[in-house]
């Protein structure tokens, strides 16, 4: 069992790595940190000693005034690195930085020097630290005009407002689930040991004279699904050597968009989608990603959707779901009093159409007690699509029996179900 403290923990990229650590409970003990700790010398002591690995993640990336963003990223490593001196602790740290750092802006000068004083502080005490060179991050639920452009545009798609674009850059881009599971790669069981041999495999380096060595620079994450070629996310090691982990890995990006080209993708996915109902082509995995990411900025108020009745003579004809790639659809039948679900998904896109009954289908985002519920009665049949990382159910409140259909992007593989049971 390994101790994980997250500097950051409340933040984009923390959030998510809290979770996914959180999957994993019989690996890993998820150590509390709140951003209060950092204005206490004992809270910091407390939180360090508890650690056998720390995940820098605080930091601030956007504020009116530069000189205050560069002095309190810079102040925040030296408060834990002081933490950690203080007590005569030396976990393996994970620092988060940024392309940033190649440019000459006070934020990419504050992370290449909160970088520096790691190093220095492992050179003091035989400590093992990595920095992370990171490319755009994006990933459901970050802030918008905050943590991506991804977030910004979805939510101003979602509510209406026109997008604005100030330079076409090419951005380069990795999905924080992803990313995610590269930093949770660095330390499984020992750490230190893990870390060295995936330096050895991936790369050739000389830490005895700095020199930077390539090797194959390629980290294949596993297969999510079958039906899917996912993207290889590759990453370069510097300065390592056979005893420490690396001391800085560049984490390659998975896809690079000009901004009015993921503009142009996110508008696709509001018109097929959000216009008309219909799922996009989910053939490719940075799709789903990016898809994922776009549909977590919906209004909640935006379902329950209702499905357009055609009845004649003969009865009744309802067209449920449309979708521009596969997927796999099924129904069920459940008794009155009956639930099901009480699970979520990291990555499926999921829609229950009720059309038969009467349903209580509740959300509530993992990490959060608010419950969203939608009721829905097959007089009227309707859908709601089911948000990755929000655990759902789906309950029969009729008197009836409840017939419900399914779709959802990828066949069920019981070796890689992605469901992990909690309760609404």
């Amino acid at each position: 069992m390994i101790r994980i403290g997250i500097t950051g923990q409340a933040g984009f990229i923390g959030t998510h790595l809290y979770n996914a650590l959180g999957l994993s409970q019989d690996r890993f003990e998820r150590v509390p940190f709140e951003d209060g700790y950092y204005l206490s010398e004992n809270l910091m002591d407390g939180f360090v000693r508890q650690c056998d690995v720390i995940v820098h993640l605080a930091a601030v990336n956007r504020h009116a005034d530069r000189e205050v963003l560069y002095q309190t990223n810079v102040d925040l490593v030296s408060k834990l690195i002081a933490a950690m001196e203080r007590c005569r602790v030396t976990p393996y740290v994970v620092m988060s930085s940024s392309l940033q750092e190649e440019r000459d802006n006070l934020y990419g000068r504050s992370k290449r020097e909160g970088r520096a004083l790691f190093d220095q502080w492992t050179e003091r005490t035989g400590a093992s630290f990595s920095g992370l060179i990171i490319p755009n991050v994006f990933g459901p639920f970050g802030v918008p005009y905050y943590n991506s452009v991804v977030s910004t545009f979805s939510h101003q798609l979602m509510i209406g407002e026109e997008p604005r674009i100030e330079i076409d850059a090419e951005l380069k881009l990795i999905y924080v689930g992803d990313l995610v599971q590269r930093i949770i790669g660095l330390f499984p069981a020992d750490t230190a040991d893990r870390c060295a041999d995936d330096a050895d495999e991936n790369s050739h380096t000389d830490g005895s004279d700095g020199t930077e060595g390539h090797g194959p620079d390629k980290s294949e994450f596993s297969i999510l699904n079958s039906q899917f070629e996912r993207s290889d996310t590759q990453f370069t090691i510097l300065n390592s050597n056979s005893a420490k982990p690396p001391r800085l890995i560049h984490i390659d990006h998975q896809a690079m968009y000009k901004v009015t080209e993921l503009l142009a993708k996110l508008r696709g996915f509001h018109r097929v989608y959000v216009e008309n109902g219909v799922f996009p082509d989910l053939r490719d995995y940075f799709d789903i990603c990016l898809f994922n990411t776009f549909r977590s900025y919906l209004p909640t108020a935006y379902f329950p959707r209702p499905l357009k009745v055609n009845a004649d003579y003969r009865g009744i004809y309802v067209e449920v779901m449309k979708y521009m790639s596969g997927g796999q659809t099924s129904f069920s039948t459940t008794k009155p009093g009956i639930t099901r679900g009480n699970h979520f998904h990291t990555r499926k896109v999921e829609r229950f159409a009720v059309i038969k009954g009467k349903a209580s289908i509740k959300l509530r985002k993992t990490g959060t007690d608010q419950v969203f519920e939608f009721v829905i009665d097959g007089s009227q049949p309707a859908y709601v699509d089911m948000p990755v990382w929000f655990t759902h159910n789906i309950t029969n409140i009729g008197d009836d029996e409840l017939v419900t259909l399914f779709w959802i992007n990828e066949f069920f593989d019981p070796t890689d179900p992605d469901t992990y049971f909690e309760e609404v």
